[in-house]
């Protein structure tokens, strides 16, 4: 769908400069960054097509999304400063990455074959592994592995995306609906502290 497409591009934008901004924290030279800014953006989509045997992966495929990741770097590079006290609208912009990128891993993996189970975890790993790799070549422990709801919030989003879609929900619809859905629990989980159980120290 080429709203999907659309978003999948502003997604992969924020999170290629929410990448740099990490490794520019990290005082990294510009290569640095660049790796950090790609592995950020196309580092999920890039696992989730190695495993649904999706080749050549899908950046291989289309430009655009090297221009994007290339123009997130610049744009870091350029506007650092001004970026910096933005983090909170770029929370925003992330959960909404999260959404996007969940639902299109699922849409892809489903056009693959993949089993509607596997095709939601293909999702999760889109939205996710990105922010993983990110962290850990940053020395951070992985957003994903803290107590703070980020991945459930991108299996939740997928799961109901699935599921309306098997009610005949409008493409359209069900889309806007179940990022809306990422976002509000990203939201609330942040606003109010929420997370997952953990087992409480021995």
């Amino acid at each position: 769908m080429i709203q999907i497409y659309i978003l999948d591009i502003i997604g992969t934008l924020v999170f290629a400069i929410s990448g740099a901004l990490t490794a520019a924290e990290k005082r990294m030279d510009l290569m640095g960054i660049g790796i950090i800014a790609f592995v950020t953006a196309l580092g999920g989509g890039t696992l989730r097509d190695i495993l649904i045997g999706a080749h050549p992966v899908g950046w291989m495929q289309n430009i655009h999304y090297l221009i994007v990741v290339a123009l997130g770097v610049v744009i870091t590079f350029a506007f650092s400063n001004q970026l910096v006290p933005l983090r909170r609208t770029f929370f925003l912009f992330d959960a909404i990455g999260l959404g996007v990128f969940a639902i299109g891993g699922l849409e892809k993996a489903l056009q693959y074959d993949i089993a509607p189970v596997y095709a939601i975890i293909c999702g999760m790993i889109s939205a996710t592994m990105g922010g993983l790799i990110r962290d850990v070549l940053c020395n951070e422990v992985p957003l994903i592995l803290r107590q703070e709801i980020y991945a459930t919030a991108g299996f939740i989003g997928a799961s109901f995306y699935l599921l309306f879609g098997h009610f005949n929900l409008m493409p359209e619809l069900n889309l806007v609906l179940t990022i809306s859905l990422v976002v509000t629990i990203r939201i609330l989980a942040v606003r109010f502290k929420l997370g997952l159980p953990r087992i409480k120290k021995l």
